[in-house]
């Protein structure tokens, strides 16, 4: 579930707003355990199997962003057992000793990973991290609006006349320009002068046909008709079409972007065995289906795919084309991101 706000920015807002606030200041809940996640994003009966299996109350709050939770935990909140991260955003929160080391390899269940996903860029040992979801950032058209064919970016960044005003893109700078960056030819975070200066003039020739720069409620949009083309992500454009069947999520020929969010552990959590066994509990191929049955992206178990529906498993947007070039960001680096926040800033005014 991606993503939102600048890093510098959003950062810098969200503690001045969380100054004045009291810490969430909890002591030890002896049986429970506090989950930090994104809104919409925990599946209620993965949490019940939870507590039935283990007898831990689950309790359950949510944030709106990578930023949010970053800003929260350097402002002293406490209280939270475990937190779930975006890839780009793993490495700011080890070297900010935001969350500390769980040796995952070392869990039970940690065997029903996927190869590629027990050593991740951004988390190469599985010191810190448990993956939770995956899945890639493309877009989505109407094709009753537009019949196509359409297999590239440049449908969405130079769009037809008919599309003018009708455009929904993502909230988050570094989506939108990562994104934009793929059309390009250019790898995630690359904030070379030149390409940053094409990627501005790109972005504020396709604004007139832009309707909102938003990462919330795209379905809802999408399928009233206020959007008939949107940015989106895999699984939010699969729900999409299951209301909308004349929906379209595609695979451009420049490649996606790929995302995987992820489980870890605040430093100062309360209550870290429950964590661990939450962390392994994911891990198992009944409990990642039962996420996946509910958010509708990938999950990092090959063996939860038993226990999936057909019209989970075979959905296109479940299934990028063998070839399909997927860049997954390990997090853009301080010139990136203010790289990032300037053309944001340029092209929202």
């Amino acid at each position: 579930m991606k993503r939102a706000f600048g890093f510098l920015l959003a950062v810098s807002a969200a503690l001045t707003g969380l100054a004045g606030l009291t810490p969430a200041a909890r002591a030890a809940d002896a049986g429970v355990l506090h989950i930090y996640n994104w809104t919409d994003y925990t599946a209620p009966d993965l949490i019940k199997k939870f507590e039935k299996e283990t007898g831990i109350k689950v309790t359950l709050d949510t944030y709106d962003s990578n930023e949010t939770l970053l800003a929260k935990l350097k402002a002293g909140a406490t209280g939270y057992d475990l937190v779930i991260v975006s890839n780009d955003f793993v490495k700011i929160f080890i070297d900010q000793h935001l969350i500390q080391k769980v040796d995952a390899s070392s869990m039970p269940n940690f065997k029903n990973l996927e190869p590629r996903w027990q050593k991740r860029d951004w988390d190469p040992s599985a010191d810190y991290t448990v993956p939770w979801q995956w899945g890639t950032t493309s877009f989505i058209y109407d094709t009753k609006v537009y019949p196509g064919p359409v297999d590239s970016f440049s449908t969405l960044f130079k769009p037809p006349a008919v599309f003018k005003g009708k455009i929904g893109m993502l909230g988050s700078p570094s989506e939108v320009i990562n994104l934009a960056l793929a059309y390009e030819g250019a790898k995630p975070c690359d904030s070379d002068p030149k390409l940053m200066k094409e990627t501005l003039a790109l972005l504020q020739a396709q604004k007139p046909f832009v309707k909102v720069y938003n990462s919330d409620a795209i379905d809802d949009r999408m399928i009233s008709g206020e959007t008939t083309m949107s940015m989106e992500w895999s699984g939010g454009a699969a729900r999409v079409r299951a209301r909308k069947p004349s929906v379209r999520y595609v695979y451009a020929k420049e490649g996606g972007v790929g995302w995987m969010d992820n489980l870890a552990v605040p430093v100062n959590a309360p209550d870290v065995d429950n964590a661990k066994k939450f962390m392994n509990f994911m891990m198992d191929p009944e409990n990642a289906a039962l996420e996946t049955k509910f958010a509708q992206y990938q999950n990092a178990v090959p063996a939860s795919a038993q226990y999936l529906p057909d019209s989970i498993t075979k959905a296109p947007e479940f299934n990028p084309p063998a070839g399909y070039k997927i860049a997954f960001s390990p997090g853009c680096d301080v010139k990136a991101t203010k790289s990032f926040d300037r053309i944001w800033t340029l092209l929202r005014q």
